[in-house]
């Protein structure tokens, strides 16, 4: 078990590393810890011993290149995601290449993993895992496949906590609590939504967790009026009267890309009396923001068009414009990579390479109006 968390100082010391070797701007500091402006993601590829060897030397690489904020989830690739970036840190470690401290890790619990591969009879491992053991009731999944009660995300997080070999998770999040919506109405859900912040809140103060957020698909993008709608600005009071003013909801987690761009452009999200972005309302509220999806699973490597690709003129490869564009975004953290290969991770930092575009060059280059 590695103990220790993602700390001020050594976050710090990890940016001091690549000092003159990466532009200004790579390394952004929120709630005293210094974040990479690229992170390592893991969510595509199968369940097998070759995937979990590319994912382990990807992220060696990646932390060698300058990446410090990883990203997993307990039910990507049946836990295996977790588990190769637990023992790739854990080598790291050992090594004497990083400190615990340097790294800060992000996973999410809400939707119910299989164990290593998928199993044979679905149903049956998941009577005999959840509900003969009493983690789950019926009554406590929504479509077959999440839920976020309190006893459920004990269990999930004791398990993540495992498999990355840690002590502590810097952040997590309950992943896409919009799902509950298609089964619960808003006052179930904000109650759901409440009793899971309130035992985050239990175990930051347990030293299991550092801070908490929610992990999204749909529910930040979507209109007003959408079902799957969510209100970062009644999710964030919901956390004050759990946690008051020091509560710890601290972090968003959202797709955005070229083709995504709803946080940045939709307003949608209602701020006194006023309706903003949601990229606006964060930055109002302190939110750290880490953006999924930057590539879409691949599909921004593909070759731009040649007027999209002169909008970066010192970039050469699409997934580099890609990522910058999400980086450079107006209250943007993180931008999330899933990586593989060592040639794609070094491809990847290629952005890392020159500094963001202001808000004014991003507003000026995609003539986004006021």
């Amino acid at each position: 078990m590695i103990k220790g968390c993602a700390s001020p100082q050594g976050t710090k010391s990890y940016k001091e590393r690549f000092k003159g070797k990466l532009a200004e701007g790579h390394f952004r500091e929120k709630e005293g810890l210094w974040f990479s402006s690229v992170g390592m993601g893991s969510y595509l590829g199968d369940p097998d011993d070759a995937t979990d060897r590319l994912y382990q030397e990807a992220l060696k690489e990646a932390i060698r290149s300058g990446v410090n904020v990883i990203d997993s989830a307990i039910n990507y690739r049946c836990q295996r995601s977790e588990r190769s970036f637990g023992k790739a840190l854990q080598e790291l470690i050992e090594e004497g290449e990083i400190k615990r401290e340097e790294i800060i890790v992000c996973t999410k619990g809400g939707f119910i993993p299989f164990d290593g591969e998928y199993p044979i009879n679905p149903p049956s491992y998941f009577q005999k895992t959840y509900l003969n053991t009493g983690i789950l009731k019926m009554e406590d999944v929504i479509q077959g496949c999440h839920a976020m009660t309190p006893q459920y995300l004990e269990d999930q997080l004791n398990r993540s906590l495992a498999n990355w070999g840690l002590e502590t998770i810097d952040i997590y999040y309950v992943h896409n609590p919009e799902t509950q919506l298609a089964e619960v109405d808003r006052k179930e859900f904000s109650k759901r939504l409440q009793a899971s912040f309130e035992f985050l809140e239990k175990k930051v103060s347990e030293g299991k967790i550092q801070m908490y957020g929610t992990a999204t698909w749909s529910g930040y993008r979507s209109g007003l009026n959408s079902q799957e709608h969510l209100s970062l600005e009644e999710i964030n009071i919901l956390a004050r009267e759990v946690g008051g003013a020091n509560h710890h909801f601290k972090v968003i987690q959202l797709p955005v890309n070229l083709t995504m761009p709803e946080a940045w452009v939709l307003q949608n999200q209602r701020y006194g009396a006023g309706v903003i972005s949601f990229l606006e309302i964060a930055q109002k509220l302190g939110m750290i923001v880490i953006a999924s999806a930057s590539l879409l699973q691949g599909q921004l490597t593909r070759p731009f068009p040649t007027p999209l690709q002169n909008l970066f003129p010192n970039l050469k490869k699409p997934s580099q414009c890609s990522l910058q564009f999400v980086r450079s975004l107006s209250g943007m953290t993180t931008a999330l990579v899933g990586m593989k290969q060592r040639e794609h991770v070094l491809e990847n930092l290629g952005v890392a390479q020159v500094s963001p575009f202001t808000e004014t060059e991003l507003s000026q280059l995609f003539q986004k109006k006021g």
